[in-house]
């Protein structure tokens, strides 16, 4: 089972390599960190403050590569955790297929607040009984 959730906070620390974002989930307690790279938190955290770049940014790239190929992105999931690094897949429909395609959840949460609103995000429910206690 898939449960929603939402981009809660981002950390951003400029002298360390790695960032954090958190969901937390839309119609309950639970919430949870996933560690990302700086460039994906600078990508989030432009979109979410609306600031917009001259020239398209990598993921700004995949979205328009989605678009113009008659594709729309429905949602991201993150559908597994093995070994401290989670997994997601940003589900994509074209001519009435969903096409799943493998991301990192950074990657997949930077698309998503792109969108407004938010695209959905969504974890496996065997995901979240594995990090929330």
């Amino acid at each position: 089972m898939l449960v929603q959730m939402e981009l809660a906070r981002i950390i951003i620390s400029e002298i360390g390599d790695q960032q954090v974002v958190y969901l937390r989930e839309v119609d309950g307690p639970r919430q949870f960190p996933i560690l990302i790279g700086l460039f994906e938190a600078l990508s989030i955290n432009r979109h979410v403050k609306g600031e917009e770049s001259q020239r398209p940014m990598t993921h700004d790239l995949l979205r328009n590569v989605v678009e113009q190929l008659g594709g729309e992105i429905q949602d991201i999931v993150i559908n597994k955790l093995e070994e401290h690094t989670y997994f997601a897949l940003m589900r994509i429909r074209r001519d009435g297929e969903l096409i799943e395609v493998d991301s990192r959840p950074s990657d997949a949460i930077a698309l998503a607040v792109q969108f407004k609103p938010t695209l959905p995000i969504y974890v496996d429910d065997e995901v979240l009984a594995q990090v929330v206690q």
